[in-house]
């Protein structure tokens, strides 16, 4: 056994590790900085992120040398009990208005969301490497966007969009990675751009050409391309006057002003206002590390998770950002460079499910935190503050290692 443990160890690609950890380093920097301006009643984001930091590595590497052929045989149990684990947080208090946290009696707590994404990642792999699935027909895909959907809808109720979206992203990849034709992927995402694109007539009318240009290269039967045509530019038409009709004020404003901040700079605008003054006073290689006015001052909110990458913006500048943009690059193309040469299906999908999520969190923080996109308040892998993601972060990574061992090429 001891053997095996060993020849598991020296045949996993640790090179990743080295990636991680340089990743990891900027994000206790930018806490330790946090930290320092911090009186000391306040919660020290840094020495809390340093204790969940020797459990996550430790299940890290107890997930290396885990069996595959286990994970594969009881993720459908697997699957059930993260069903229920989501559940549990509508039995605990509240936390900020939220059910997204259990109380287990220490003075940290658990999010079960962030194990249901690995969860939901493992069960689609599972599901679409072990059956010859005809994936010609868009009924198809029905299934395994039921199995995201499922937790995923428990998470947006908590509420928790930006989780709830996280969840449903790796099923797209993983379809179109087995086989998927392009246009049901298409006729999947179709109905999102048609509502989106709807509040502006020019971008409406490019959209409905672009449509109907994949249709037409699709070729569908006639009837059927005629009803998925109309259908989409239909729904593109109401929705404009479900907006005005049946959405209260209130709604509508706060929406508006999560896709443009400045329309309410003192209430739900201010957070992003204050992350993109950051950004942009650091200029190129930054104030210097501890000298932040937005950080120190405590302008800047919500920094230790949410507004990490405004921190290492202001203090460290645009030089480090995009050193560590690199680096998550790398890291990304690395794990879908592992997937492309994997010998087994189940490896290859679930590699790639595990890069989408990565991808998500790093597109969807650093795109929040300059403004592109409304706030969702997804941490930032291995750099923002929070123990569940930083367990569930270094789970992925040892899943990584294992799935990608070079006896499997």
């Amino acid at each position: 056994m001891s053997m095996d443990v060993s020849k598991a160890i020296k045949s996993s690609p640790f090179s990743i590790l080295f990636i991680v950890f340089i990743i990891l380093c900027f994000g206790l920097i930018s806490l330790y900085s946090v930290a320092e301006s911090k009186s000391l009643g306040e919660s020290n984001a840094f020495l809390r992120q340093l204790i969940f930091l020797g459990p996550a590595i430790l299940l890290m590497f107890i997930f290396i040398i885990l069996p595959k052929k286990l994970i594969h045989e009881y993720v459908y149990l697997l699957y059930g009990s993260v069903v229920l684990f989501v559940i549990m947080p509508y039995f605990s208090p509240q936390v900020a208005d939220t059910h997204r946290w259990i109380d287990i009696g220490l003075p940290f707590s658990l999010q079960p969301s962030e194990t249901a994404k690995l969860v939901i990642v493992l069960t689609l792999a599972r599901y679409l490497s072990d059956r010859k699935i005809e994936l010609d027909h868009f009924a198809a895909l029905l299934m395994p966007f039921i199995i995201a959907f499922i937790p995923a809808i428990i998470v947006l109720n908590q509420p928790d969009l930006g989780t709830a979206i996280v969840m449903m992203s790796p099923v797209i990849p993983m379809l179109y990675w087995v086989g998927a034709r392009p246009f049901h992927l298409f006729l999947v995402i179709a109905p999102t751009l048609s509502i989106i694109t709807a509040f502006d007539v020019s971008v409406f009318t490019s959209w409905t050409i672009v449509m109907a240009i994949v249709i037409f290269l699709s070729k569908p039967k006639l009837w059927n391309g005629i009803s998925i045509f109309f259908s989409n530019i239909f729904l593109g038409l109401v929705f404009p006057l479900f907006w005005n009709s049946f959405l209260r004020p209130y709604h509508r404003n706060r929406i508006l002003t999560a896709i443009n901040p400045e329309l309410d700079p003192l209430g739900s605008g201010y957070q992003v206002i204050q992350s993109k003054t950051a950004l942009g006073s650091g200029g190129f290689f930054g104030k210097g590390w501890g000298e932040g006015t937005q950080t120190q001052l405590k302008f800047l909110p919500v920094q230790e998770s949410d507004f990490i990458v405004s921190v290492i913006g202001e203090e460290l500048g645009f030089f480090a950002i995009s050193i560590m943009v690199f680096l998550f690059l790398y890291l990304i193309l690395k794990i879908l460079y592992l997937a492309f040469h994997s010998t087994d299906r189940f490896s290859g999908l679930v590699l790639v499910g595990i890069s989408t999520i990565f991808l998500s969190h790093i597109f969807v923080n650093c795109s929040m935190a300059s403004g592109m996109i409304p706030v969702k308040g997804l941490p930032l892998p291995f750099v923002s503050y929070g123990g569940s993601f930083l367990l569930s972060s270094f789970i992925m990574i040892g899943i990584v290692i294992n799935f990608s061992r070079e006896e499997n090429y």
